[in-house]
């Protein structure tokens, strides 16, 4: 669907996407893989659109949470290889096969489920093993003394009927994080992963097509652990301190327009709970952007928004469909101005500092009810609305 309201809306660059795919891309090398993560919609962004410019870029692979995220790929003719890092139900495995999507194996009773399933209609899946060295999510364990067990699990894995693994992988939890003690458990996590790869390559006899472990944070400070494939996020959609240094840019930005301008007395309250109130006549833009649209709550009062007559602080609590922002000193601010949220002029990691928060949270934040507007060599190319009409 598309909308014709101009209220808030998103814009999403797909040049900045793969200029961001190619800067990653020149620092992995060519014969490192490449796989997008995409899941949560593209972390708000348009799962389809970011995968089909990822796809035309060259990738070798995208990563979604569920078969339904697979799924939509799929029936939106996106081809390339696809792996689910969640949780598929053992009923869902003759759709996986069908269409050639990748599951991640956890644990043994996954193993087994998706075997027997495989075996019932005279087919095979494609998987990869997740191994838990220190996220403690998901995955076999194998730290300590569950060493033994975890290799001797998953050689069981890779040798059921019906399965083939393709490959096996990690997920770090803090290869974003500085300081020696973050570090440090971050290459104790790589050490860990290279063992176990060893070890079950060496009793089974088999060998692991793709090994997988760097993240953003990975990608960014760790070469070492690029090994056959890396899965940057955050990095590839441009926000972050890493994505600054290595000259990324922010694919979304995020705007709305001042919808009504009210001028107010000295002591007026403003919105609910009165936790605001003006010290002098005040004019205030009412913008149609509120928590409905995905507007932290817990920013009332704390950010500023960008005008074109520079950052205006948001007052008051913040609404669900509206807030409100002080133009006292900004004359150029008319109803109908355009005011960015977040993107190149005001960085979305400036709202995430005050909301003690991630970009990825503010982004997989934007509703369905806010319009995509994609952009391509600088013109809007396709427009997404999520209503049901």
């Amino acid at each position: 669907m598309e909308s014709t309201l101009r209220r808030t809306w998103s814009e999403i660059n797909l040049d900045s996407l793969k200029y961001n795919y190619s800067k990653i891309r020149e620092k992995i090398g060519e014969n490192v893989r490449f796989l997008g993560v995409v899941k949560a919609d593209a972390y708000g962004h348009g799962s389809i659109n970011v995968a089909k410019t990822l796809e035309e870029a060259g990738a070798d692979y995208l990563a979604v949470s569920s078969i339904d995220e697979a799924m939509e790929l799929r029936l939106n003719g996106i081809k390339m290889p696809v792996l689910i890092l969640g949780h598929t139900p053992k009923e869902q495995v003759s759709r996986l096969i069908e269409y050639d999507i990748t599951q991640a194996v956890t644990c043994r009773a996954k193993a087994v489920e998706y075997s027997e399933e495989a075996v019932k209609i005279g087919k095979t899946l494609k998987i990869h093993i997740k191994v838990d060295t220190g996220m403690s999510r998901l995955g076999y364990i194998c730290e300590g003394d569950y060493f033994d067990n975890g290799v001797k699990g998953i050689c069981e894995a890779i040798n059921m009927q019906g399965l083939f693994a393709e490959g096996i992988f990690t997920h770090f939890a803090v290869s974003d994080e500085e300081g020696e003690e973050n570090d440090a458990y971050t290459m104790h996590q790589f050490k860990l992963f290279r063992e176990v790869c060893e070890e079950v390559e060496r009793r089974s006899g088999r060998k692991f097509a793709i090994k997988h472990c760097a993240n953003t944070g990975a990608v960014a400070r760790f070469p070492e652990t690029y090994l056959d494939m890396v899965r940057p996020g955050l990095l590839l959609y441009g926000y972050g301190e890493y994505a600054k240094k290595m000259g990324l840019k922010p694919v979304m930005t995020l705007k709305t327009t001042v919808s009504t301008i009210k001028i107010y007395p000295a002591g007026t309250k403003i919105s609910y709970g009165g936790i605001f109130e003006t010290d002098k006549t005040t004019r205030i833009g009412v913008l149609p952007y509120g928590y409905a649209d995905g507007f932290l709550r817990s920013l009332s009062n704390r950010c500023s928004l960008m005008t074109a007559d520079g950052l205006a602080p948001v007052r008051g609590k913040i609404c669900m469909d509206m807030c409100m922002i002080d133009i006292t000193d900004m004359p150029k601010v008319e109803v109908g101005s355009e005011v960015e949220i977040f993107g190149e002029n005001n960085p979305i990691e400036e709202l995430c500092e005050i909301a003690s928060t991630i970009p990825y949270e503010l982004t997989c934040a934007v509703s369905k009810r806010v319009p995509r507007n994609y952009i391509k060599d600088g013109e809007i190319v396709s427009k997404e609305l999520m209503l049901r009409m």
